[in-house]
């Protein structure tokens, strides 16, 4: 398998901290746009403005209007005076207002001329144009990052609605709309407009009104620079807590990743070593301190190489095992061939071909059980389990054990309650294996004319079967060994080589497949004389089966039948 590089940030990682990092991001960027924020304080600065133009424009109707004399004929029926706006007096009252409230302000008459503006300096020599001076560059971290802003306002141009400022040499009131409401209509209007260096303008302007006569309009402006600073603060502090945000999710993100990513990197570093290394000495990390699903995959995969280590020990001693059992018949069946071709006499050598075939039976038998439990283990993973009834099953293999009519053969009683079928999840084929070889090992040790009793009982959540025989019983200390491989005990007369010992092996293998249990013991009399060999099959039943039956039966004690 090819190994990734390892890398300074896990994939995991980086995931982790793009998740994240999209929420504050998000949160950063959006409050980059403080529009309703931004619109309240203009709103406020344009009212602010429209009262001053209303001042102004009052104090102008009052004291820079003056009467041009009669319109029309000589002899007017209706005398008529009309007014207009002094230029110097006017210009004198705009340029000391527009001083004492830090704005611009232009008046135009009632043809929309240019009269005066705070900014123009009016003499003998001519007209001079008044500008701030640029502020002083700060070269301080606070002045980069406002610079920086500003850069980024621009770019962006949060007020795309906004219309350019633009200026010209001649001004006249058609280059301003507010101006030309003021004139016409006789309202006051504002608006809002931008320079190229993205600051906004705002300006306000009002009609100059005598006796209801309008002769002129005051525009008053000033840049937002208040605004602009405000929303600069605003945000400001809000990138602040953005940043402490961003540098808290980052480092809670790395730790996270940390916690989880680096425990993966360990499990899987341990995996392939176990994997590619040799012997024992390699193992997983035990990690369910941690008590989560990284403790819970460490529990697993330490259990599963356990399993495995036990499964590969079980392999090489099955097959030591295996080669011992083969060897002993191949043995036998060497050394008959060998003498059989040195003898002449026929008889001899009938017999020892009667050698010879019973040690190839022997190992056909032993190599047919070999293959038998090899195969074991894959059929038990595959297969589906199903609900069986064991008391049917039962009955079955005692009905099949009484129909043999062998001279001596004992006889079979069953004891297995009349209304209950005794259901377990399992593979009936199996657990008809497991029931036959105990119930054929029963009868092979039962005396002539003996008795094999097989009980079966439902106990709380699990199914009991045992099986009694009336032979001699298990040789002290040999309870637990009868069920290894290859272990053979079998009657005092009996023919050798019948039995491969495998049988008990595979039931047990069986039972535990099943997530049962079975153990042996000896049966013993009133005087402690053992009586007979007690095999007992414990198995978990069917869970809905058990349940049905508690609600049927509502705690009723179930009958046993005996059935022989």
């Amino acid at each position: 398998m090819r190994r990734r590089r390892r890398k300074w940030l896990s994939p995991l990682t980086r995931r982790i901290l793009a998740v994240n990092l999209v929420a504050p991001a998000l949160l950063a960027v959006g409050m980059l746009y403080l529009d309703q924020y931004e619109e309240a304080l203009v709103s406020g600065e344009l009212q602010a403005l429209r009262t001053q133009a209303e001042l102004i424009a009052a104090a102008v109707g009052e004291g820079a209007v003056e009467a041009q004399g009669y319109a029309g004929s000589a002899v007017p029926l209706i005398p008529m005076t009309t007014h207009s706006i002094n230029a110097d007096t006017a210009r004198q009252m705009v340029r000391r207002l527009a001083d004492l409230g830090g704005m611009r302000v232009r008046l135009f008459d009632g043809n929309g001329l240019l009269v005066g503006d705070s900014r123009l300096l009016v003499g003998h020599g001519g007209a001079v144009q008044v500008s701030d001076l640029p502020p002083v560059e700060d070269k301080s971290l606070m002045g980069q990052l406002r610079r920086a802003y500003d850069w980024l306002r621009g770019s962006i141009a949060f007020r795309r609605d906004v219309q350019p400022y633009i200026e010209r040499p001649e001004q006249t009131a058609g280059d301003y709309d507010e101006v030309v409401v003021a004139l016409e209509v006789g309202e006051s209007g504002s608006s809002v407009r931008r320079r190229r260096d993205g600051t906004m303008v705002l300006s306000a302007a009002v009609p100059v009104q005598h006796y209801k006569q309008v002769v002129g309009a005051v525009m008053v402006s000033k840049g937002a620079d208040e605004v602009d600073r405000s929303v600069f603060e605003v945000r400001l502090a809000v990138l602040k807590l953005a940043a402490v945000t961003l540098g808290a999710t980052v480092l809670l993100s790395l730790y996270l990743a940390a916690a989880i990513a680096r425990p993966l990197t360990r499990l899987a570093v341990a995996a392939e070593r176990v994997r590619s290394g040799h012997g024992r000495a390699q193992t997983i990390p035990d990690l369910s301190s941690r008590r989560d699903e990284i403790g819970d995959l460490s529990a697993s995969l330490r259990e599963m190489t356990e399993t495995l280590w036990h499964r590969m020990d079980a392999i090489e001693a099955f097959a030591a095992d295996v080669a011992h059992e083969i060897k002993n018949p191949l043995t036998s069946l060497r050394s008959a061939v060998e003498t059989t071709a040195r003898i002449k006499d026929p008889e001899q050598q009938r017999r020892l071909m009667a050698v010879i075939l019973d040690d190839v039976q022997r190992m056909n038998r032993l190599i047919s059980d070999i293959s038998d439990a090899s195969r074991l283990d894959a059929e038990l993973s595959r297969a589906e389990v199903e609900p069986v009834a064991l008391r049917v099953l039962l009955e079955t293999l005692v009905t099949i054990h009484d129909a043999s009519d062998a001279e001596g053969a004992p006889r079979f009683v069953l004891q297995a309650p009349e209304d209950d079928e005794l259901v377990v999840p399992g593979l009936e084929g199996r657990l008809a294996q497991v029931f036959r070889n105990l119930m054929g090992n029963a009868a092979s040790f039962s005396p002539p004319g003996g008795t094999v009793t097989v009980k079966a009982v439902r106990d709380e959540t699990v199914v009991r079967v045992t099986v009694e025989d009336e032979g001699p019983g298990i040789p002290p200390g040999k309870e637990r060994d009868i069920f290894n491989r290859f272990y053979t005990q079998r009657p005092a007369g009996e023919k050798f080589g019948t039995h491969s010992g495998l049988g008990l092996s595979i039931s047990k293998q069986i039972v535990d497949a099943h997530r049962g249990a079975i153990r042996a013991e000896n049966r013993k009399g009133p005087e402690g004389r053992v009586v007979g060999a007690r095999f007992v099959v414990t198995l978990p039943a069917d869970p809905a089966e058990a349940e049905r039956r508690s609600v049927r039966d509502g705690g009723r004690l179930s009958r046993t039948s005996t059935t022989t």
